[in-house]
């Protein structure tokens, strides 16, 4: 019989890096559904966003500032990319746009690493990954406690530019039929670009919640941005409760499956639940079916 006790402790890490991977779904969903783009630079900008807020950090600055900071920067800098790289190339095929993000993804991946090297860091943060509490059976650190805090306040706070803005209906306008969007007047280039510094924001966020979890190196969004993947296509691509949602299974089942089947393939266990929902249901867990007449 399985120990109650280790299920739950499973759970509970399984949900501190689903919020992490909900997080990165999220920003890779609000683009998708925008602008039809995979963006495959989105890891290394939150990479970058999170050597920013260290490098502030190491100057004096307070870590709540040094983020604010971080996000504007990584927000401004996403919302540049889509004006000055990605409309000039809205012509181009799907293909053409994602060798584009990919190449924009080197480019920052080399710039990191050439302006703070290559070794490894410890990210300053505020809650300490030994102090621990225990709930019942289940031990937790006072660090996931406010990971999956601040995980659901980020997604509370987008639920309401979201839903409860005149940028938000615009979002989802543009997002639903650019042309007629426009021909009601909609700005559609502003809010792109919006929308584009919202994702990066998200992602710079992301970048910073991961960092005390892990060491502080050019290459540590890898990981969770191929999880976030992941987290996005069993959700759906083009819903926002879906990335949450898949995100939050995905770091579930990944926990579930390095405690009982196997630690060394917890790392593909994601493109495994790629394969499985690509095959199963194309369109995820809340994604809406598309049909196509003959």
């Amino acid at each position: 019989m399985p120990d109650v006790n280790q299920a739950a402790q499973l759970l509970v890490g399984g949900l501190a890096a689903g919020t992490l991977y909900a997080l990165v779904a999220l920003g890779i969903v609000l683009l998708y559904r925008a602008s039809r783009v995979l963006n495959f630079a989105h890891g290394d900008l939150a990479t970058a966003a999170t050597f920013v807020a260290f490098t502030l950090m190491a100057g004096g600055w307070g870590f709540p500032l040094a983020s604010a900071a971080a996000l504007a920067a990584a927000g401004m800098f996403a919302a540049g990319v889509y004006l000055v790289v990605l409309r000039p190339a809205r012509e181009a095929t799907l293909l053409g746009r994602i060798v584009v993000t990919l190449g924009l993804a080197l480019v920052l991946n080399g710039l990191t690493t050439a302006v703070w090297g290559a070794e490894t860091k410890v990210f300053p943060f505020p809650l300490s990954d030994t102090r621990v509490y225990r709930l019942g059976g289940v031990v937790v650190s006072q660090l996931s406690l406010g990971l999956m805090g601040a995980g659901l306040v980020l997604v509370a706070a987008l639920y309401l530019v979201v839903q409860h803005t005149r940028a938000g209906l615009a979002m989802r306008a543009v997002a639903q039929h650019m042309e007629a969007a426009q021909a009601l007047g909609i700005p559609a280039r502003r809010i792109l670009a919006f929308t584009w510094g919202l994702a990066g924001a998200l992602g710079a966020a992301a970048g910073i919640l991961t960092a005390p979890a892990t060491l502080l190196d050019p290459a540590m969004m890898l990981d969770p941005f191929l999880k976030g993947f992941a987290g996005a296509v069993l959700g759906g691509m083009d819903s926002l409760p879906g990335a949450v949602l898949g995100g939050l299974c995905l770091g579930v089942l990944e926990a579930l499956f390095a405690g009982y089947v196997s630690v060394k393939f917890k790392t593909t266990f994601a493109f495994l639940v790629i394969v499985l929902t690509l095959m199963l249901r194309p369109e995820g867990l809340l994604g809406r079916e598309v049909r196509r007449r003959a």
